[in-house]
């Protein structure tokens, strides 16, 4: 199977083309940057061939797939032109910056019968996964209430551009969580109230925000969302979970497979991670739908309903009040 890489702007593109580069019977087709200097580093760090336009890649009649990883608001022109060259998509989360370009995107791959994947590599990690499982089997009881982090590193660059990103901290993180939830307990968001703010960081957009969630199931969930790790942290940030039940109670981490190491040479502790790869899991399952032409793991529903509790976010900080779907 062919695969291309649409755009490096997003740090995942990393670990997306090692991840393709360890599995039988891919091969990439190459990396399409409108930065050139960005791209062609990129290339020539992994061995790649390097486009200047996305164009040279959805012409080649062998390419099978790409990776969209773009910033967000390159989104939707991308999984569009993808879609109408019939190439199958799995696109960098939040699925877009607007309901009505996550819903485009939708319309077009089932129009021109490509696959379209949101890119969710939490749903992947084991923890969470057993999570799902142990909740799904009753042994929790009734569930009364979630208390949910993502906390990670600023990541500068076009992510603090709103123009590009949609947003700061809460279109950033919130999507991860609340398609866990959704995928978990089957139910939508109903409620949102949230506040946010910009208290670590001099940008401007939001690196800070607490969310409060009612699903349709009478569910309750908090979500920190944030940028609230220094450079410093052993790793880029969480996502975990708090989950109280009638029978029971559980602690979620979804990185917890890792070791601690102190080195000389980096001057700080880091995360050695030992556990399983949620990015290659994720693309290995992304490649098995479209040889077996099965339903997607994550579909561009999933993506969308994720965006729109973001969206519900900033609407309840504008306005102040609960938001309801």
């Amino acid at each position: 199977m062919k695969i291309g890489i649409l755009s490096c702007d997003h740090i995942h593109a990393e670990s997306y083309v090692e991840s393709l580069k360890r599995m039988e019977k891919v091969e990439i087709a190459g990396i399409a940057e409108e930065n050139e200097k960005q791209g062609k580093d990129f290339a020539q760090r992994h061995g790649i061939k390097y486009f200047k336009d996305y164009e040279g890649i959805l012409s080649d009649k062998s390419v099978d797939a790409v990776v969209i990883c773009s910033a967000n608001a390159k989104h939707a022109k991308m999984t569009i032109d993808s879609a109408l060259a019939r190439k199958h998509v799995i696109v960098e989360k939040p699925i877009a910056t607007t309901i009505e370009d996550a819903q485009n995107m939708i319309d077009a791959c089932r129009e021109n019968k490509v696959k379209l994947m949101v890119s969710f590599p939490v749903r992947y990690a084991p923890p969470v996964r057993r999570m799902k499982e142990i909740i799904n089997e009753g042994k929790l009881g009734e569930i009364i209430g979630i208390s949910a982090t993502n906390h990670g590193t600023m990541p500068g660059g076009w992510f603090t551009d709103k123009t590009l990103s949609g947003g700061g901290a809460i279109i950033d993180h919130t999507v991860h969580v609340v398609d866990i939830l959704r995928w978990t307990f089957k139910s939508e968001v109903k409620e949102v109230y949230a506040k946010m703010g910009t208290l670590i960081h001099d940008i401007p957009v939001e690196d800070c925000g607490l969310i409060s969630m009612k699903f349709k199931n009478e569910i309750f969930a908090t979500l920190d969302a944030s940028w609230s790790r220094p450079k410093s942290f052993p790793t880029w940030g969480d996502v975990t979970f708090e989950i109280a039940g009638t029978k029971g109670s559980m602690s979620v981490d979804a990185f917890a497979q890792h070791g601690i190491m102190y080195s000389d040479r980096i001057q700080y502790s880091k995360y050695a991670y030992w556990g399983d790869d949620m990015d290659y899991l994720m693309l290995k399952d992304f490649l098995k739908c479209i040889e077996d032409d099965l339903q997607e793991s994550v579909t561009g529903k999933d993506g969308l309903e994720a965006l729109r509790v973001a969206l519900m976010a900033y609407e309840s900080v504008k306005k102040g009040k609960v938001i309801k779907s």
